[in-house]
């Protein structure tokens, strides 16, 4: 089968827009038809060099869409379901995912190459080479053969462009506060960089109970969404910020830090531990330039002196079968905007333009619509 694609051939240079070979679907695989797909920025990451990946690569991991075809053994879904892609997989069996840990399931350790579960890979170019799907998905490709463990079904009334943020953005973002961070009722939280992962930061403290909600970015468009989603202060610096939260603390400083910045490096990490106070949390969201370290503190005052806590996560410790229920749920009862999060719809052909107006500050979240 034939599918058109937008595919990442060499590090820094501009999505291309390729046909491709698709093979059918194998044992424990499924055949999606994507109709939408969210433009994250760890696409961009991988287009830049800053996270390392096997190239060539069909870009995208934020998908939803509709099955077409499944091969032997399939249980979890049916042809003619909706479904979302998860950009990690759940398995179900590996150590991890029988914890309750599906966030780290052993599946996502070919994420960067794009291979399936038995080390081969679906898409192929006229010539014969080999390309993976990003996060073993490819959702800017109009059809993708992808493993049942990174599909969950949704129910039909759920709108497509909603339901393919969950895949990776949302969860993230709501994980991080809610998850990682457990922000409590009555909490001062910090969050660095106000764009589709910190939106969802900002929505999971909200939710969670946050007294004090304080934005940093410096993209007045996105201090302002911000607003929308919950914050009660927004600044366009860490020092400003820093400022307001040692007076409305009276000095005990925050107790929570969200980083969710586009490129994590290590001044926003010596700003964030600073704007917190003793026994808090900087919660590390963000991934940095794979050639630099981004955690570079003094022990004694940063980070023992004062008892905190600095922890990564990956998608927002969330498990993706029952969250991403969950997360629909929440927007269906009107608990959650995900609508919201969309500023601007694009066409595949339009991918490049699309992270052009990322990188310029224009969006929250973009989203490819796919042909039907």
């Amino acid at each position: 089968m034939r599918t058109t694609a937008a595919v990442i051939r060499e590090t820094g240079k501009p999505f291309q827009i390729t046909e491709l070979e698709l093979d059918e679907p194998r044992t424990g695989e499924v055949r999606l038809r994507f109709v939408a797909s969210g433009m994250c920025h760890s696409d961009e990451h991988l287009r830049t060099g800053d996270s390392v990946a096997r190239l060539p690569m069909v870009g995208g991991h934020e998908g939803a869409g509709v099955v077409e075809a499944v091969g032997p053994g399939v249980t979890r879904v049916a042809v003619g379901d909706h479904v979302v892609c998860s950009f990690i997989p759940a398995c179900g069996v590996c150590r991890y995912c029988s914890t309750g840990r599906q966030n780290l399931c052993d599946q996502g350790a070919q994420m960067a190459t794009g291979m399936l579960a038995d080390g081969s890979f679906r898409f192929h170019d006229d010539d014969g080479t080999d390309l993976g799907g990003f996060c073993m998905l490819g959702t800017f490709s109009q059809r993708a053969v992808v493993s049942q463990a990174s599909c969950v079904r949704i129910d039909e009334d759920i709108p497509f462009e909603v339901a393919a943020l969950v895949g990776c953005g949302v969860p993230t973002g709501w994980g991080a506060s809610v998850y990682a961070a457990k922000v409590a009722a009555g909490d001062t939280v910090v969050v660095f960089g106000a764009g589709g992962v910190g939106s969802n930061a900002v929505q999971g403290a909200h939710f969670a109970g946050a007294k004090n909600l304080v934005v940093v970015d410096p993209v007045a468009f996105k201090r302002e969404k911000a607003m929308e989603f919950g914050a009660t202060h927004v600044f366009p610096d860490a020092a400003s910020a820093h400022e307001a939260v040692v007076d409305m603390t009276r000095g005990q400083l925050a107790d929570h830090a969200v980083i969710t910045v586009g490129v994590l490096d290590a001044d926003v990490v010596r700003q964030a531990t600073a704007i917190v106070g003793k026994g808090a949390q900087v919660t590390v969201t963000s991934v940095g330039r794979s050639t630099d370290e981004q955690i570079q503190l003094a022990a004694n005052g940063g980070v023992v002196g004062y008892q905190r806590n600095i922890q990564g996560h990956i998608f927002g410790m969330c498990n993706p079968l029952t969250d991403i229920p969950k997360l629909l749920g929440l927007y269906r009862s009107g608990h959650l905007k995900l609508d919201e999060l969309i500023t601007r719809r694009y066409p595949l052909d339009e991918v490049n333009q699309g992270y052009q107006d990322l990188e310029d500050g224009k969006l929250i979240r973009g989203v490819i619509v796919h042909d039907s």
